[in-house]
């Protein structure tokens, strides 16, 4: 990699991959605490860790690990501060997916209860201050690089969890449709599951502060695009050869240059060799916008959420992208809330624009969800259940106080929508 076009080229040839949109997958993310029934408690050590993931064990984690999946095909990793990630194979068939990774998480679940470790409900730790437990030199420079921003850096690495949706890119004619229409689903989805109104002790005044703390973290490594118009494929590669580097890999201590881009590193900015193919990927994995083209599109600003209730914004996400029309519809409705980030992390649904669109976009997620092949039964169910109990009550997970947790102011409704951020 000598240049900046080499680079971009490279990117936009691999970043979405065409072909029928098929396949649904899902990454779980579980912050740990030490009781069922009460948040905090000392964080999770590696030791126990190690103990209870035993042969599924990730090797960053144990290097002497075997790394099996679990039975059902999913992957184990741990995040930086202990959180435990569950990855789900792709999968066509969405009752497939959701036994799938039900029976895996039950196993995954078994064996951290027994080593005394059990699921934050919430996507923020709401005690405990930010801890990093790995000490893998990935993490290492990535808290050096974030630091120089702001605060927020370690508590998005140690301190959130969310459900990360993957889905096909899709056929070439309709990228762009269906990448745009996953960005502009984004600000009534993020409302609608927020789920992490206090962390490290306090109430933020935030629905979403999981997606709030990413969006400050290193906004020009995790902001969504600036515009949806144009060649996705195209853009994406601009603005990843465009990024500050967040490090380079080496012996030892990784290095953390900064203000030099994956171009600046290409065309000679650096002492030493040229950037690989290997090092523009490995580039790639340090940025977290909303969505994320991996070939597939990786869909990354809901919350983690309660119990079973994480199959609920993959099956919204899959049912309104099943078809172009049910995705033109879902545009259409959430036209208006398209840029409102910052107001569903903070207000979620007491935002009129945002509840308004939800009260229109939930019923068609059912509708569509019901007409889709092999559909739970029983998530079609759930699904109407929020749908007419809570969102339509213009409420999310976080606006229910859990045991423990420290008081949640409400959050104002504004009277008119211009005064919102």
């Amino acid at each position: 990699m000598r240049s900046r076009e080499a680079a971009e080229a490279y990117i936009a040839s691999v970043c979405f991959k065409h072909g029928p949109p098929r396949y649904v997958g899902v990454e779980l993310e579980w912050l740990l605490r030490s009781a069922p029934d009460r948040p905090g408690g000392p964080a999770a050590d590696l030791p126990a860790l190690v103990r209870a993931l035993g042969p599924h064990a990730p090797t960053g984690l144990d290097p002497s690990s075997p790394a099996l999946p679990l039975p059902s095909g999913s992957l184990v990793t741990v995040e930086p501060g202990g959180q435990v990630e569950l990855a789900s194979p792709p999968i066509a068939d969405l009752g497939e997916l959701v036994a799938a990774v039900e029976s895996d998480t039950a196993v995954l679940h078994s064996r951290l209860a027994a080593a005394g470790l059990f699921p934050e409900p919430r996507a923020a730790d709401p005690v405990r201050p930010a801890h990093r437990v790995l000490r893998l030199p990935r993490y290492s420079a990535m808290e050096r690089c974030l630091d120089r921003v702001g605060p927020h850096g370690r508590s998005g690495m140690c301190s959130t969890s969310a459900v990360q949706v993957a889905l096909d890119a899709g056929e070439r004619a309709g990228i762009a449709d269906r990448w745009a229409g996953l960005h502009e689903l984004g600000p009534v989805l993020v409302a609608a599951f927020a789920n992490s109104p206090v962390m490290h002790g306090r109430a933020t005044g935030w629905k979403s502060t999981r997606l709030a703390t990413w969006l400050a973290l290193d906004p020009v490594r995790t902001a969504p695009p600036t515009s949806l118009a144009g060649d996705p494929a195209q853009a994406w590669a601009e603005r990843v050869v465009g990024t500050p580097l967040l490090c380079i890999r080496g012996e030892g201590e990784w290095r953390t240059p900064e203000h030099v881009t994956f171009a600046d590193w290409a065309e000679g900015g650096l002492p030493g060799p040229p950037p690989t193919v290997d090092d523009l990927e490995y580039h790639v994995s340090t940025l977290f916008p909303p969505v994320r083209p991996r070939g597939f599109l990786e869909v990354r600003y809901v919350d983690g959420q309660q119990g079973a209730d994480w199959q609920l914004p993959v099956a919204v996400l899959a049912a309104l992208s099943a078809s172009p029309s049910a995705l033109d519809r879902a545009r259409e409705i959430c036209e208006p809330t398209r840029d409102r980030w910052t107001s569903a992390a903070r207000h979620a649904l007491a935002d009129p624009v945002l509840a308004r669109a939800a009260r229109e976009l939930f019923p068609l997620a059912s509708a569509e969800l019901a007409g889709l092949p092999g559909a739970p039964p029983a998530l079609v169910a759930r699904l109407a259940e929020i749908t007419e109990g809570r969102v339509a009550a213009g409420r999310c997970p976080a606006d229910d106080p859990l045991p423990g947790e420290p008081g949640v102011p409400a959050a104002p409704i504004p009277t008119t929508e211009g005064a919102l951020p």
